[in-house]
């Protein structure tokens, strides 16, 4: 009698276990057949498909066109920026300032390394590149991106154009390198003053912009604020090729009227 009651003990506990295993797998199949209270899965989180990055809008890499006066020797040739020095066919370059000092240069030496630059300007100067049928809606999570080599003091900035005539200049900047850097940025995290186009200066009033509207940009480009120092590394931008993403808006025959008016 004493010998059954430890048996009889065994079975008890196995029993309890059994019944356990059995709830915890009806559990289980529940909440994996979607059943109420079920927490959701990675797929169907709703932060999961919250993060809406834009296509490119456009990317410039710049091409020289040989067919252009050279005003430096063979082994690096240049000349003024000109139309055709456009890769993309999309896009037009429009040069601000100082014209004659904003040069095209070709590295045969280096990978035949094609970029723009601002050495040999002697007075402020800005260079922006627009698409020829969209503007750029740069909301939500546009990036700008950049390959640069920045010499002296200069800090090279994002220089934008609104539809409506408005232009800004960013606080974002790509700065001294011994060579070139890529770097990147949201368009969303930059904050804007207004820039005197005339005179390639920051605006008159020392104040940020708030709630700037960037749905629909016409024109994307740099500036540096400053005069070049000649050859040589005392002092310039240089811009191997800019990246920005954002959607394509088409550019209306009204929108293009208001802002030529301003």
């Amino acid at each position: 009698m004493t010998r059954s009651i430890p048996a009889l003990v065994l079975f008890g506990l196995l029993g309890v276990c059994v019944s356990g295993s059995n709830v915890a797998a009806q559990r289980g199949g529940g909440q994996r057949g979607g059943g109420q209270g079920a927490p959701a899965s990675r797929a169907t989180s709703p932060g999961a498909n919250t993060a809406v990055y834009p296509p490119v809008f456009f990317r410039e890499d710049w091409k020289f066109d040989r067919s252009a006066p050279n005003v430096n020797d063979e082994r690096e040739p240049e000349h003024l920026i000109v139309p055709t020095d456009v890769s993309n066919p999309n896009l037009e370059v429009r040069v601000y300032g100082d014209k004659a000092g904003m040069r095209a240069v070709l590295q045969p030496y280096n990978k035949d390394i094609t970029y723009v630059m601002s050495l040999l300007t002697t007075s402020n100067w800005a260079v922006t590149l627009r698409d020829k049928d969209n503007d750029a809606d740069l909301t939500g999570l546009s990036m700008w991106t950049w390959r640069t080599r920045e010499s002296g003091f200069r800090l090279l900035r994002p220089l934008i154009k609104l539809a409506n005539g408005t232009w800004l200049i960013g606080d974002k900047t790509a700065g001294l390198s011994n060579d070139f850097v890529q770097s990147e940025f949201l368009v969303g995290d930059v904050r804007w003053r207004t820039f005197d186009i005339q005179n390639l200066v920051e605006g008159r009033e020392a104040r940020w912009e708030e709630n700037v509207d960037l749905s629909r940009v016409e024109e994307i480009g740099f500036t540096d604020l400053m005069r070049g120092a000649g050859h040589g590394s005392g002092g310039g931008s240089r811009i191997d090729w800019i990246q920005v993403t954002g959607k394509p808006v088409p550019r209306t025959a009204s929108g293009t009227a208001a802002a030529g008016r301003q």
